[in-house]
């Protein structure tokens, strides 16, 4: 990844990104995308700070208005700028199957979120789809002046006062995962660095946390790429690719790599 600062923001050279295929994928929904005369354009927020990135081109993107130190001090590594991604597709490639999502879909990259904003939405995932998803996101967001409230506020709520949220039976354990991190009880970061069995027997002790949610805030939320969510899809690669086991030696990296197998076998281009 290289960069340089205009008047407009940042440009960043980087080949292995690609904004669609990073930014709509499922792994994080604050993302929105709008009409630009770029490539493609979105605007969305980390940390409730604002930032609207394009792809200019190919391998080029532009982050609008912001300064060096604001690049490099938060978006530099929530696009995680510092892992190189041919390397690791390189590894990935090995594998028939993983060579071809590769080759479908190289400019996945993994999204570096916060782990109370990734524990919450992804609580809000079960068993919904990525447009109401965002929408109970932005409900919820809305509640506090448009940024994401923090467990200690949204723990002083009940799920009749989340009844706006349209969120259903994830209310509860919205409440019971903020009341839980609020009095740490759940103590995020300390889960983000145990040994992985116990990061998920810590995870899973919040209600409405099970092996699919928990894999993903390890994942996305604590960067642990050796966490692996499994839902239908990952099922049916499982199945038809690997019955015998996911490679070991993929093991390390498998999540990201669980990233491309996940895009692929959606939208299998092979058929």
């Amino acid at each position: 990844m290289d960069y340089k600062i205009t008047d407009a923001g940042i440009i960043v050279s980087e080949d292995d990104l690609d904004l669609d295929e990073t930014l709509d994928c499922g792994q994080a929904f604050r993302w929105r995308k709008i009409a630009s005369d770029y490539e493609c354009t979105y605007q969305g927020r980390f940390l409730n700070d604002d930032l609207v990135v394009s792809q200019v081109k190919k391998g080029e993107f532009l982050f609008h208005d912001i300064s060096e130190a604001d690049f490099l001090g938060k978006w530099k590594d929530y696009f995680d700028f510092d892992t190189d991604y041919s390397e690791l597709k390189k590894s990935f490639s090995e594998d028939e199957t993983l060579s071809r999502a590769c080759s479908f879909a190289g400019g996945i990259r993994l999204l570096r979120q916060d782990s109370w904003e990734c524990l919450i939405s992804f609580i809000i995932s079960q068993n919904n789809n990525i447009p109401r998803i965002k929408g109970i996101i932005d409900r919820l967001c809305g509640m506090y002046g448009g940024r994401f409230p923090e467990a200690g506020e949204l723990s002083e709520e009940t799920p009749d006062n989340l009844a706006p949220l349209r969120s259903g039976f994830r209310a509860k354990y919205i409440c019971d995962a903020a009341a839980k991190t609020a009095s740490g009880v759940t103590d995020l970061a300390g889960i983000a660095a145990m040994p992985i069995e116990e990061a998920r027997t810590e995870l899973k002790k919040i209600s409405g946390v099970g092996p699919k949610v928990a894999e993903c805030v390890l994942l996305f939320g604590m960067y642990r790429t050796e966490a692996f969510p499994v839902d239908v899809w990952i099922k049916r690669v499982l199945s038809e690719y690997y019955p015998g086991g996911f490679p070991e030696y993929l093991k390390e990296n498998a999540g990201i790599a669980q990233q491309y197998l996940f895009h692929y076998i959606r939208n299998l281009p092979e058929k």
